[in-house]
């Protein structure tokens, strides 16, 4: 009786869908390459709970990395107002989905931003949306916090701004120490936040209430 082929064949009805991705938004080479992966993990494409994978694999990698083709200061810019209010702005409890840039699993949280005007407000789902730019993007904790924080301070030119995050992260629960509770706190303090204890207390205390 001869030995049954390891071989997984090539998945049926690809090219179809292929030809659907210009309609759906999603990338035929990147389909190729979830193809690929699935294969290495042992799968077969050709099955039917897998024949869409691919298009519906690319399809979201690309919203999840939209980030990547928004600009934040043209989109902080444009909902810019004159303002003679000096008291704090805070926008605490942002939600954040993104993705490890070492592993390409999901990272999330909540994120709280802050700004001292200086003659400038800017329209509040601004600092939500700039909060997303960042995020949809593959990601380090750590530089995110920052570069939320950068854009603020570049196209406002406030007294300080402040940005902390709070994040899970599943590259640590899932996998590696497998530690489920753990959670990763970042912070970038700019202007009258790094340099007045008080101003940095007041945001600290808002984000705590």
């Amino acid at each position: 009786m001869s030995k049954q082929s390891d071989h997984i064949a090539p998945a049926k009805g690809v090219d179809s869908l292929k030809d659907q991705e210009a309609a759906e938004g999603a990338d035929p080479a990147m389909m190729e390459h979830v193809e690929g992966l699935l294969r290495g993990v042992g799968e077969d494409p050709s099955r039917e709970g897998l024949r869409r994978t691919p298009l519906r694999v690319a399809k979201s990698l690309r919203f999840l990395t939209d980030g990547y083709r928004m600009d934040a200061p043209s989109m902080l810019q444009a909902a810019v107002f004159e303002s003679d209010t000096d008291e704090m702005v805070v926008v605490k409890d942002i939600e954040i989905y993104s993705l490890c840039e070492h592993h390409m699993l999901p990272f999330f949280g909540r994120a709280h931003v802050a700004y001292l005007p200086r003659d400038k407000i800017v329209g509040l789902s601004k600092l939500a949306r700039v909060v997303d730019v960042f995020a949809r993007r593959l990601q380090v904790q750590e530089r995110l916090t920052s570069q939320i924080a950068n854009a603020i301070q570049e196209a406002l030119r406030p007294l300080g701004v402040g940005v902390i995050i709070e994040a899970q992260h599943l590259c640590m629960m899932m996998r590696g120490v497998t530690k489920q509770n753990s959670s990763t706190v970042t912070s970038c303090m700019v202007g009258g936040f790094r340099s007045d204890p008080k101003t940095r207390q007041e945001f600290l205390e808002i984000v705590n209430r």
